[in-house]
């Protein structure tokens, strides 16, 4: 710290100097002067970073961090699943269908077109409808 230091005069409210006088000894603080010097340089050390996770309190930080791993955690033991079912319906519906290569490879083409343009909001109806129009047979 520097040794020219500027004196000033500050006007808080009664309940702040109360608030200040009870947060000086368990912030080890001599003085008031030396509270209100942290506190400034803490806010504008926070107003200053675009990083403010070193300014939250660490409970928080934690416990933020532990429901963002248990969301992460169940999105994807979830997406395991899904991904299970998908293939045991897919090995079902291949030992009953007929289909060249080639027109797998189509499908597989307008299926990944279908996705990105409806982003990820498929509906059986729609397919219904594509596969009985008179315009898929080719």
């Amino acid at each position: 710290m520097k040794n020219n230091k500027e004196r000033t005069a500050v006007w808080l409210y009664p309940e702040t100097m109360e608030r200040l006088d009870g947060w000086l000894s368990k912030d080890n603080c001599k003085s008031r002067s030396e509270f209100i010097e942290k506190a400034l340089s803490f806010y504008m050390g926070y107003l200053g970073t675009e990083d403010i996770s070193s300014y939250l309190s660490k409970a928080l930080l934690v416990s933020i961090q532990g429901t963002l791993q248990k969301t992460e955690n169940r999105v994807a033991n979830n997406l395991f699943r899904l991904s299970v079912e998908i293939s045991m319906m897919m090995h079902l519906l291949a030992t009953t269908l007929e289909i060249t290569d080639e027109e797998l490879h189509r499908l597989r083409g307008r299926c990944v077109a279908e996705v990105k343009r409806t982003r990820g909001k498929i509906r059986l109806d729609d397919a219904v409808d594509f596969q009985s129009s008179p315009e898929t047979e080719e």
